[in-house]
This record gives structure tokens, sequence and C-alpha cells, in this order.
């Protein structure tokens, strides 16, 4: 076969293939050239998730009228003059790749007028071909208009998602731009609406809660820029306080000068530093902004340039380790001034006990996970079931409220049986599948584990996995038979989201709206809930949807599994007695009672066991009574 030199259209295809992924690639290069181009204000105006039309204008330097043409050439820039500048880039493009790959693969006009240009100038280009070239009217800047992304290549728009996606992927690109540059004023509009906008104020603070919402920015605290003087790293950014955490590591978002990066070293190195501070599992949210020199990172690793390698990645790493951890640490310090100069007429509930400082090895404000299980057990003892048994009342009536203390749930209209449970039509009766013994309640174990005597020996039963089990079968034969128990709320409750978890949510609606959710997006990053499942009636509204959202992040990883499961598993888990909770005999019984009629008693939704088994043969080695 021989070898042939490829068409500067073929060519032009395949570089299209690597740095034109999606509708949100475009967007990424527009904005990054305009950022170049010294703009203070940049607007987007997309329709159909960029599928039918994307606009960017700008009001920077503008592209001289006798260089419009060549802006368009592969490897054409104004940012490289030698191969030593690439050891030295400043800006965010360099390659030259960018609009030559968006015009090969879409149809593009280009408006744009330098300052010294009396006239701008219009420029239209089709497949990679120029249709249009005129004088045009404009003010100094650029816009640039694509159209119809992949018309030319339709096994590339086969692959694209739908509009709701691509529209998501487009919202959270555009918030890391706002937050990286909070003194570029952007304004992002979907369909005619704006859904996103920054006011250029130049405070990052500012920019968190349009991305965040108020809410969830009222709860980080600023790292202040900390340079160290060997290495010339200089860190600054905004962390959140323990109390604001995340089920994934989505929201923890690394800029190196100015550059979003996906980096996992550094994102572990802001994990790392919450040692103690978080429970496993949870992870913080995070906007950390890494300046060093040019000279000691290549950006130079991949077209879409989001990939870095560092001189030394072992000091960007404990730089970043460091000012955050220095952070917590230190307001911490302040919490604990606040607290022993507060006034000693102040109820209990109200002020900081000194055990929520933790050790003296790690002065926290925020209590470890071993003190909030230690202090729930003391506040729960001697606590009362508040719907008492009577012993005579069937099970399958009994509105048994194995909930912890409600948080908020006066907005409800009326309290829900949450905890009944009768199995699914069909189903064998207990003692069939997988049966337990008869079991008879002894007690409970350190408020955690109930205590039962069977015909086999001693079983101890994780209240918290037991009743996890309990919710997670009676929820999946509700759904089956599309008779969810929901729960209207007498005021729609409000809840501030990202712009990528708006647009997850948006993209699930009829999912949630099957798993007892009645959510409607208002604009924004803002959704209002008018009904939840009635096993959540005591639920934080606002930390259920921050999860769901986590799940909805989670669902297009491989391996994540299905996402109403996955959604079912976190409403139950949310919904369940917790550790550290005392619950009294005739709630332990009927706890026991529901999880006979279940069809895999022995495990929690999450695989881990309800109960541990001790038998008679085992206790009686224990006790020397065998020989």
């Amino acid at each position: 076969m021989p070898i042939r030199v490829l068409s500067t259209e073929v060519v032009n295809r395949i570089a299209a293939g690597e740095v034109v992924e999606r509708p949100a690639s475009v967007i990424k290069e527009l904005i990054e050239n305009a950022i170049d181009a010294g703009a203070s204000e940049i607007r987007l105006e997309v329709t159909g998730g960029g599928l039918s039309q994307m606009q960017v204008l700008d009001d920077g330097c503008g592209i001289p009228s006798a260089d419009v043409e060549l802006a368009f050439k592969r490897h054409s820039t104004s940012k490289l003059t030698s191969v030593d500048d690439l050891d030295d880039i400043r800006t965010l493009g360099f390659r030259g790749e960018a609009l030559a790959s968006i015009a090969a693969v879409a149809r593009v006009t280009l408006v744009t007028r330098a300052l010294d240009d009396p006239v701008g100038t219009l420029l239209r280009i089709e497949g990679g071909q120029i249709v249009t070239r005129e004088p045009s009217g404009r003010p100094p800047g650029t816009a640039i208009t694509v159209l119809d992304l992949f018309f030319n290549v339709p096994a590339r728009r086969k692959f694209l998602r739908t509009e709701r996606t691509e529209r998501r992927h487009i919202d959270t690109l555009v918030t890391r731009y706002a937050m990286a540059y909070p003194n570029l004023r952007l304004t992002l509009t979907h369909g005619g609406r704006i859904t996103f906008q920054s006011n250029g104020s130049g405070d990052l603070r500012e920019v968190l809660v349009s991305v965040y919402g108020a809410t969830n920015a009222s709860q980080t605290i600023k790292v202040d820029p900390v340079e160290t003087p060997d290495t010339h790293i200089l860190v600054s950014g905004y962390v959140s306080a323990p109390s604001l955490n995340r089920s994934n590591r989505s929201e923890i978002s690394i800029f190196v000068n100015g550059r979003w990066v996906h980096d996992q070293r550094l994102t572990y190195a802001v994990i790392q530093a919450y040692h103690t501070f978080l429970m496993t599992g949870r992870y913080p949210l995070a906007v950390m902004m890494v300046e060093l020199p040019p000279g000691d990172v290549d950006v130079n690793v991949h077209p879409s340039k989001t990939q870095v390698r560092f001189r030394d990645g072992d000091a960007v790493f404990r730089a970043i380790q460091r000012a955050v951890r220095r952070t917590l640490i230190d307001q911490a310090r302040v919490s604990q001034i606040h607290t022993a100069s507060a006034p000693t007429d102040v109820p209990a509930s109200d002020s900081v006990d000194a055990e929520r400082f933790g050790s003296t090895e790690w002065p926290s404000a925020w209590p470890t996970p071993e003190q909030v299980v230690r202090r729930a057990q003391l506040r729960a003892i001697g606590t009362q079931s508040p719907h008492p048994l009577h012993p005579d009342t069937p099970s399958t009536q009994i509105g048994l409220d194995l909930t912890p203390p409600a948080t908020g749930g006066t907005t409800l209209t009326r309290s829900t049986e949450i905890a009944t449970h009768s199995p699914p039509e069909g189903r064998p009766p207990s003692g069939q599948g997988h049966p337990l013994p008869p079991l008879r309640v002894v007690g409970q174990l350190g408020l955690t584990y109930i205590v039962a005597e069977g015909p086999g020996g001693m079983f101890l039963i994780d209240q918290h996995a037991a009743h996890e089990r309990v919710l997670y079968e009676k929820y999946m034969a509700e759904k089956a038979q599309a008779r969810v128990a929901t729960q209207a709320l007498l005021e729609p409750v409000t809840v501030e989201l990202t712009a990528e978890g708006a647009g997850l949510l948006e993209e699930n609606l009829e999912t949630l709206l099957a798993l007892g959710f009645d959510v409607e997006p208002v604009g924004g990053n803002t959704a209002l809930v008018r009904a939840i499942p009635a096993v959540l009636i005591n639920d934080d509204i606002q930390t259920l949807f921050n999860e769901i959202v986590a799940d909805l992040q989670a669902g297009n990883e491989p391996l994540a599994g299905e996402i109403e499961a996955r959604i079912v598993r976190r409403v139950c888990k949310r919904a369940t007695i917790k550790a550290g909770q005392a619950l009294s005999r005739q709630e332990m019984e009927e706890l026991i009672r529901q999880l006979e009629t279940c069809t895999s008693p022995q495990t929690c939704p999450h695989g881990r066991p309800t109960m541990l088994h001790l038998s008679a043969t085992q206790l009686a080695k224990q006790f020397g009574r065998l020989g």
C-alpha cells in the first residue's frame, strides 16, 4: 500500500477530532481566545445545547483586518514566535489549532474589529472553506458564531449526547472560567434566557455565590495567598468548612496559572489536608488557585490543555496541602477564641462546648466522627419512643417513627408513617427464601446494635443497616407498583445547586418524579422542591439534593450502577435510624419483625451485613464448656 501525504482538509478534520470533542470544547477555545485578547466582558449565547448555535462576543483587542483569514490557518498564532517561547507560556492558547479545527467541522461567522481599524471585518467559513469576506461595522472586539457543529461529520454528531447534557457541560465550563477570572464579566444565556452571570468585581467570593449559592458560599473559608520562598509557588482560594461536604470530589477545582487542570494528585492534596476534619467518604468543596513560574509547568501535554506536568510536582502538592491545612487550623483557633469569650448565660445548645474542638494535637472547631457519635449517644439516653407501640397492634398497621429528631421538618403538612412495611404482593411469607429464625430482643448495645437471642445462639443486629434494608425493599416494591408514597410541602423549598448539578437535575426529572420527588427548575442554578418521598419527612432538603446530585454525577462513571437504584439507596440511608439513637424494646421488636419480611435480610442495600451470629457452640468454646 503506497504512502500518501494527507490533504489539508483531512488533516484539519483529524485535528478537529482532538480539539473539538463537543460544543463545550468550542466554547472553551473561544473563551480562552477572548481572555488572551484582553477582554473584560464576554457574552455567550447558546441555542440547542450548542448543537444548533453558539455565539461568543467579547470586547477584547480584536483581530486586524489583514490577519483575519490567517487566523483560521492551522498553527497560526500571535502568542508564540520561537521554540523558546514554549518554556514561558503565559497565555491560555498557544497551539494555533482552535479556530482552524472549529471551522473545519462547522459553519463559522466571524465579525471582528481591531482598535486601530476604521471598520470591522466579516468572514464566513463553512467546512474550512471561506465563503464570504466583507467590511462590517462594530465596536472593537470580536463576535464568533458557530452553527451546525459537525454538520459535515455525521458520525461525530451521532456520538453527542442530549441537548440537556451538552448544556450541562457548557454550564460547568463557564463557571470554571468565572472562578478563575473573577475580574471578568461573564454572561451565559441558553435559548435567550440568562442562566449564569458574574459581575467582574474581582472578588472570588461573589463568584462563588453565583456558582454555589449564597448558603454554600457563606460556609467557605478564604485561603490567604501564601508563597513558598524556595519554589515561588503561590497558593490561594477558598475551601469549605468541614460542615459543608460532598459524597464525591467533583467540586474540588484546581487552577494553575489561571488554567483549570484535571490532576488527581493535587485534588488529593486538598483531601489530605482535611484529615481528621471529615469522615471517610466525605469530600470538601474547594477552589484553589496555584501560581508558579511558567517555566516550572508544562502545559503542552494534550490539545485540550487540561493536563499539565510540573518540574517539581511534590513541591506543588506540599504547597496546596499546607495552605489548606493552615487555613482550617487557623479557623478552628478563631472559633475557640470566640467560644471562650461567649457570654456565660448562653444556653449550652447555642454555644460550642470544649469537646467540639477535638484533641490538642489537631485543634479543630469541628467534631471528629467519634465525637459526633458520642454526643448523639449522650443526647439520646433517656429519650422515649414518640410513638409507643401497643402489643396488640398488628405490625402492618403500625406507624413506627424510627427517624432521628427533626431538622427543620415544620414545612410538611402532616406526619408520615415511614417505617411501616408489608411484603409486596407475590412475596413468600417470612420463613421462605432467606428466613430469619425467631428472635427475642434482649437489649441494645452501644445505642447501635440490637442484641437478640435465637434458637442458634446470639445475634447482634446493626439497627441502621437493618432499617435501611427494610426501607429499601419497601421503597422498591412501591416503585414497581408506581405507588411511591410522597409528601407535599406546605411551601416549596428553594435549593441552590451548581451549574452542573442544576443541569443533571433537569436531565433526570422523570426519574426523580418516579421516585417521589416533585422538582421544578426555575432558572439559573435554582430549583423548587414541592414534594419529597414520605420517608424523608424530617430531612434537610438542601443537603439531600446535594447528595442526590453527587449520585447523578457518579452515574456517568463506569460501573456506577443504575441511577434509580443509587438514589433509592441514598434516600433510604438518610431516612433510617442512625448509630447512637436509643430505641425502646417495642421499637426494636418491630424492626426485627419488619426485617423478617425482607427478601434479603442478611445485608443492607450497600452490601454490608445487617447482623452477626454467635452460635451456641462458639459461645460454649469461649467459656471452656467444650473439651
